[in-house]
């Protein structure tokens, strides 16, 4: 995402249930505060309507925005919520994780070498399996455990707004995260997934790699969007397959290439290097070559 020299980028994101005048009333807002629009996006599922908007501003008075847009949340009965993005910070990163450590050892471990700048002021787990890991590193890690999703993923909310979080990293996390959830960070949730999208989404994609006999196996990261494992792609990577791997050695190779390719698609992200048009991935030497 690019960020303009100089400038304050905002993000907002709005949800609620659909209805007329939204979209006009938000950008009036923004052009009424100094604000240019830099990008907009809108969909509406089963009656839910969400929308992402970016603007810019030379100069803002936080307290004034904030308070504008609570304001016209209460007139439109919808969620609305404001992401500063400053390019003189670090950008606070959020990791969640279920029971596989791999992708997270490589990201702390990337950290302590300062491979990546950022911060990562907060690990949410499925369950306790990572605890020990975030202790011995001072990150505060919270387990939402919530059978319910609407309950847990409130919770999640409420943590990424307590963190004031940029990006959020799905290092192995397995619970499927609702639209509701993912239109709040357009183009700021990574995931990797076990196999080469689109090719075997699902959790088992190394299973049925193997059991259908493929001859490659590899791993993408991507963008996550509602459309389960569809989300643009940032980056992918794969191995041949040879005669004598076994399941277990084609899990060992597949989760080492997961790590590797997962942490770069974080740092392509933290350095800013990375554009998303109409559901496409380029980074911006892409753009050089295309000029």
């Amino acid at each position: 995402m690019s960020v303009a020299k100089g400038k304050t980028i905002i993000e907002v994101t709005v949800v609620g249930p659909d209805r007329k005048g939204v979209v006009a009333d938000i950008t009036n807002f923004i052009f009424g505060n100094g604000g240019n629009i830099e990008k907009i996006n809108q969909n509406v599922v089963r009656g839910l309507f969400g929308m992402q908007l970016e603007g810019s501003f030379a100069e803002i008075e936080r307290n004034q925005l904030d308070e504008g847009l609570k304001q016209l949340a209460k007139k439109l009965s919808m969620e609305i919520k404001v992401h500063y993005q400053e390019p003189n910070r670090l950008q606070n990163v959020a990791i969640f994780v279920s029971k596989e450590q791999h992708c997270l050892a490589r990201i702390l471990d990337a950290k302590k070498k300062g491979e990546i700048k950022a911060n990562i002021p907060v690990i949410i787990g499925g369950d306790t399996t990572v605890k020990p890991m975030a202790d011995a590193v001072g990150i505060p890690f919270y387990a939402v455990v919530h059978a319910d999703q609407t309950e847990a993923e409130n919770k999640i909310l409420q943590l990424i707004d307590q963190y004031n979080i940029d990006l959020i990293v799905l290092a192995r996390y397995m619970r499927i995260l609702t639209p509701n959830f993912v239109w709040r960070y357009p183009n700021r949730i990574i995931n990797i997934h076990p196999s080469l999208l689109p090719a075997f989404p699902g959790a088992y994609a190394y299973v049925q790699a193997y059991e259908r006999g493929a001859k490659i196996v590899g791993c993408t990261a991507h963008f996550v969007t509602e459309d389960l494992d569809k989300g643009p792609i940032i980056s992918q990577e794969s191995f041949k397959v040879s005669k004598s791997d076994t399941l277990d050695t084609i899990k060992k190779k597949g989760q080492e290439m997961e790590a590797a390719t997962l942490l770069e698609a974080v740092s392509l992200y933290l350095e800013n290097r990375l554009e998303v048009y109409w559901g496409k991935v380029y980074t911006k030497e892409d753009q050089k070559t295309k000029k």
